[in-house]
């Protein structure tokens, strides 16, 4: 009797269990999360080599562009296979160190997406309020900097939540009503005093999401103030044409992260398959529109993705005519 409570109170793993009230659907909610997941690794990684590859890119703003699509790859490669994996396989059992790396690296690279998104902010609002002094002020050392800024404020932010859940009892059961190891989910099969847990998730939350959303709030508050002294039309609108990339790309990532955040710890009277699709939202929409996003709207990203294709067709084009030679040849 001791050992089974010993069991149930530390368990060994835990049970994923997709999206409850829609298990029927699980394969035809594959599908769709199947496909975006592979225009998410598509398209990061064309912007990844388009930006490798071409030496006009190489400015800060696609330096952050570039963290941008690899801190993207990344989330979603830390939930999708297994989520995948539960809508095929009901394959939903995950050790618990597993589920707790899972998490801790689905929560990191969220903050570290948050920290790159500011950082961008901050790239168009001296841009546009100084472009004199830009070349001076956003330097490569800079940029570099600012990338593993944000990669330690996540790592630190993130890092106390796995030892916070260890130290609890799960006497209400191991599985998860969700598709990933999220970690309020976790916390709320925990018995016992969860106040420690619940507190830090909503602190860190509004340290990133607030703070950060304070911020390019006031960047592009200065940011407006600045175009709307320019005298020119055309100078006001090319300048509001450089942030509307970026501006579409917060919308994109925070809109879910808030709805999602919001609905998890005020919406009771919402069912959990809403919670649960509202949170892989968050995972799956900013990943696969990003790089959407910025290959039509930036001018040079186009350009080159546009040469890649148009080269990639000449090649096969001269390679289907040597073959036909060869055919020819041979006759």
């Amino acid at each position: 009797m001791a050992a089974a409570n010993l069991s149930l109170s530390n368990p060994t793993t835990f049970l994923l269990l997709g999206i409850p009230g829609l298990e029927e659907a699980h394969s035809w909610i594959s599908v769709p999360v199947c496909l975006m997941y592979v225009v998410i690794i598509l398209g990061n990684c064309t912007i990844l080599l388009v930006i490798a590859t071409e030496p006009a890119l190489h400015r800060p703003m696609c330096y952050f562009l570039c963290m941008l699509a690899a801190i993207d790859l990344a989330a979603s490669s830390s939930a999708l296979p297994k989520m995948l994996g539960i809508f095929w396989l009901q394959a939903g059992e995950i050790h618990v160190s597993a589920c707790l790396a899972q998490m801790f690296f689905i929560h990191a690279l969220s903050m570290m997406e948050s920290a790159v998104l500011l950082a961008m902010a901050l790239d168009r609002y001296v841009a546009i309020c100084f472009p004199l002094r830009y070349n001076s002020i956003f330097t490569g050392p800079l940029v570099a900097k600012m990338g593993l800024a944000a990669m330690v404020r996540g790592t630190l932010l993130m890092t106390p939540c796995p030892f916070l859940i260890k130290r609890l009892s799960f006497c209400r059961g191991n599985a998860i009503p969700h598709t990933y190891c999220e970690h309020m989910a976790v916390v709320k099969l925990a018995c016992g005093d969860t106040t420690i847990n619940r507190v830090y998730g909503l602190s860190v939350a509004l340290i990133v999401i607030g703070g950060d959303l304070l911020l390019i709030g006031l960047s592009y508050s200065l940011i407006i103030h600045a175009v709307l002294c320019l005298t020119s039309r055309e100078a006001r609108h090319k300048a509001l044409g450089t942030c509307s990339s970026h501006v579409c790309v917060i919308l994109i990532s925070y809109i879910p992260a808030l709805f999602s955040f919001f609905t998890h710890r005020f919406g009771h009277n919402v069912p959990p398959h809403i919670h649960i699709i509202l949170a892989n939202l968050y995972l799956l929409f900013p990943p696969m529109l990003n790089p959407i996003v910025y290959g039509v709207r930036t001018r040079e990203i186009r350009e080159r993705k546009c040469k890649v294709l148009h080269l990639g067709k000449s090649n096969a084009q001269h390679i289907q005519a040597w073959r036909h030679r060869t055919d020819q040849h041979h006759e």
